[in-house]
C-alpha cells in the first residue's frame, strides 16, 4: 500500500515490540483478524440499516429503570441519548444568552473564522449554569458508572460517584452553511495507543488475539494510560453535547459509529495487515486479500502535526471495512434539554450539511469522573477561571484574558 506519510521506522520496531509478547503470533492475529473482519461485515449492515434509530435513546426519568442487559448494549453502541434532562425553556433561554453574549463581544474568537460557529469561550454564565445543573451533575455520575473495574477492584482516588465539571466549548450552526471540518475521527490517543505501554494494556486482549475479550469500558485501562505523549488533551469517560435547541439528522448534527468495540479492534488490528489488492479494488474487503505486516512502519489514519503526532483519522479508503459511507450514523433528531453522550474512543464526526431555516446550538458537556489526575487538572482550571484564562487543554486557543473581563462580571453577579 503506498503511503504518502513519512512514517518513521521506529514505528515498525513498535509493531515487532507489540507482537512479541504474544505466542505464535502471526497465526493468532491473523485468524483475529480474519473473525473481526466477519463480524464487522454482519453488523456494518445492521448499523447501514437500522441508521438512527440504532442509537439507544431513554428518557431521564427513566435511567434508574434500565436492566443489565440495556446497560450492556448502551456499552455496546458506545452512545445514548438522554432525553428531558433540563427543562426546554431553560435551556432554549441558554441559548439566548449565548447568542447575546457573542452580540456584545463581537471580539469573541470562533472557527471557522470567516464564519464563526465554534466558540472558544468557557465561562459565560449559561456554561456555568447549565454544567452545575442537578440534572446534569446526576446524568454524568450515571454515565460515569457505565465503566467498571475488572473483578470490582478498587481503585485509590477514583469515585466513578463523584462528577467533576470540565469547561469546555460551545457551538452555534447557521443554517444552509456547509462545514467539512471534522471528518471521522478518534479523541484521546493517537501513536499512543500503540507507543504508550500502559495504553497497549487497555488493548491487552485485541493485541494477543482475543479482540472479543476487549471491553471499551474498562476503568483501569483508561487511568494509566498516557493518552497525549505529544501535549493534547487527555480522555474523558464520554464526550457530552447538550443540547439548547431542536437538532436533527442533516441539521449538522453529531455523526457516530455506534460500536466501540468492534471500532477498537479493528483501528488497532488495521497497521498490523496489509491489502495485496489496489484499495478501489472490488475486492479490498475480501480477507483472503490481507496479509499480515511488521516490516512497514505504517500506522494508517493517525496524522502528523508539527514535531508529533494528533488525531486518529479512519478513512473508508484505509478502513474500508469500517464502511464508513454508510455506517456514520447521525443521531437522532434531539430537542433543547437532551443530552448526547458518546464513548470517549467512538469514531464521530460533524455533519456538513445543516438544512433548516434556524441555527443549531450546543453546549459541549462531558462526564469527568473524580480520578487522580482529574482531580489535578480541575484544580489548575479552577484557577484559569479566576484569572479568566482558557483551561489547560484549550490553552493553544489563544483567547486575551483581558477581553473576559465582560464574562467574569457576568459570572460574578451570577454567584
Amino acid at each position: 500500500m503506498v503511503s504518502t506519510i513519512n512514517w518513521p521506522e521506529r514505528f515498525a520496531d513498535i509493531k515487532r515490540e507489540i507482537v512479541a509478547a504474544t505466542p505464535d503470533y502471526e497465526r493468532r492475529l491473523t485468524e483475529s483478524w480474519n473473525d473481526l473482519l466477519q463480524e464487522l461485515d454482519e453488523r456494518t449492515t445492521e448499523i447501514a440499516d437500522e441508521g438512527p434509530n440504532y442509537i439507544p435513546q431513554v428518557h431521564f426519568q427513566y435511567l434508574d429503570t434500565l436492566v443489565p442487559e440495556q446497560l450492556d448494549d448502551i456499552r455496546q453502541k458506545s452512545s445514548i441519548i438522554i432525553h428531558g434532562v433540563v427543562d426546554e425553556d431553560e435551556a432554549v433561554s441558554w441559548k439566548t444568552s449565548l447568542e447575546d453574549f457573542i452580540k456584545v463581544n463581537p471580539h469573541v474568537k470562533g472557527f471557522p473564522e470567516q464564519d464563526e460557529q465554534l466558540f472558544s469561550l468557557y465561562w459565560t454564565q449559561a456554561q456555568i449554569q447549565a454544567r452545575a445543573h442537578p440534572n446534569v451533575l446526576k446524568v454524568s455520575t450515571w454515565v460515569n458508572n457505565l465503566y467498571r473495574a475488572k473483578n470490582g477492584k478498587k481503585m485509590g482516588g477514583v469515585d466513578l460517584d463523584v462528577p467533576l465539571v470540565y469547561a469546555d466549548r460551545f457551538c452555534i450552526r447557521h443554517p444552509g452553511v456547509q462545514l467539512n471540518v471534522c471528518p471521522p475521527h478518534v479523541d484521546g490517543g493517537c501513536i499512543e495507543r500503540w507507543e504508550d505501554k500502559n495504553f497497549r494494556r487497555y488493548f491487552a486482549d485485541i493485541l494477543s488475539g482475543n479482540w472479543r475479550q476487549h471491553d471499551p469500558c474498562e476503568l483501569e485501562g483508561h487511568l494509566d494510560a498516557h493518552a497525549s505523549l505529544y501535549g493534547r488533551p487527555g480522555q474523558r469517560t464520554f464526550q457530552g453535547w447538550l443540547a439548547v435547541s431542536e437538532i436533527a439528522p442533516t441539521q449538522g448534527t453529531l455523526k457516530v459509529f455506534p460500536d466501540v468495540p468492534l471500532s477498537n479492534a479493528y483501528t488497532i488490528l488495521r497497521p498490523f495487515f496489509r491489502p495485496t489488492v489496489p484499495l478501489n479494488s472490488k475486492d479490498i474487503l475480501d480477507p483472503k486479500n490481507w496479509v499480515f505486516d511488521i516490516l512497514t512502519p505504517d500506522f494508517p489514519g493517525i496524522q502528523p502535526r508539527d514535531s508529533g503526532w494528533v488525531c486518529l483519522q479512519p478513512t473508508p479508503d484505509l478502513h474500508p471495512h469500517l464502511r464508513l459511507q454508510d455506517t456514520m450514523t447521525s443521531i437522532p433528531k434531539v430537542k433543547p434539554g437532551d443530552l448526547i453522550f458518546w464513548h470517549c474512543d467512538i469514531i464521530h464526526s460533524l455533519g456538513q450539511e445543516h438544512i433548516s431555516s434556524y441555527h443549531s446550538a450546543v453546549m459541549y458537556i462531558p462526564a469527568v469522573p473524580q480520578t487522580l489526575q482529574n482531580t489535578a487538572y480541575v484544580k489548575r482550571q479552577a484557577e484559569a477561571f479566576l484569572t479568566g484564562t482558557n483551561p489547560s487543554d484549550f490553552a493553544s486557543d489563544g483567547m486575551d484574558p483581558h477581553k473576559l473581563d465582560l464574562a467574569l462580571m457576568q459570572i460574578s453577579f451570577s454567584l
